[in-house]
């Protein structure tokens, strides 16, 4: 039976290209939670003033994949250590947040932040949050499968490709066939 994990690490471009990547991911969407529920649209969003953060929703297979692993990859692959920023993306909506959807993905979550406070991995502490699941908004069409169609951009150039290759140099045996 699948699950599904909501998480914002900045751009939600990132995130999806990642996960969509990793054996046991079933599909990733993009989205937006957290926030005001009549403002769901990308350019609303992207004010600031929504209360929303940019999400990847991912259903999983957990026999194949454990929420705990998602959650080392979301670790690796943006900074949970800047506030209301990743990169030159700053603002709320571009937050690091675990929406949890259960009181097993709340422990799992903060065991797995804390350990990693704890291991002193970067020189600031974790300022991911980590909060219920309230609803899921999905973005528009055009920014869903983002990098896969968009891999000459500018933007997916500098910023995406460089976490897929990451990805694939260090990660490889959790990848899927051909990704």
């Amino acid at each position: 039976m699948s699950e599904v994990a909501t998480l914002a690490g900045g751009c939600f471009w990132c995130l999806e290209a990642i996960f969509e990547r990793v054996h046991g991911v079933e599909r990733v969407e993009s989205g937006f939670s957290g926030g005001d529920p009549a403002v769901t649209s990308y350019r609303a969003v992207c004010e600031g003033t929504s209360g929303h953060a940019e999400v990847v929703q991912v259903t999983f297979d957990p026999a194949a994949v454990s929420y705990a692993e998602l959650l080392q990859l979301f670790f690796v692959f943006h900074d949970p250590t800047t506030l209301n920023r990743q990169g030159s993306d700053v603002g709320t909506q571009y937050r690091s947040a675990i929406f949890t959807h259960s009181a097993e993905q709340d422990r799992a979550a903060r065991d797995l932040i804390a350990a990693l406070d704890g291991a002193q991995l970067w020189p600031d502490p974790i300022v991911t949050e980590v909060v219920p699941f309230d609803a899921f908004f999905p973005a528009e069409d055009h920014h869903q499968g983002y990098y896969r169609q968009n891999a000459r951009q500018p933007y997916c150039q500098a910023t995406i490709a460089p976490k897929v290759a990451k990805l694939r140099a260090h990660f490889a045996s959790r990848l899927k066939p051909g990704a």
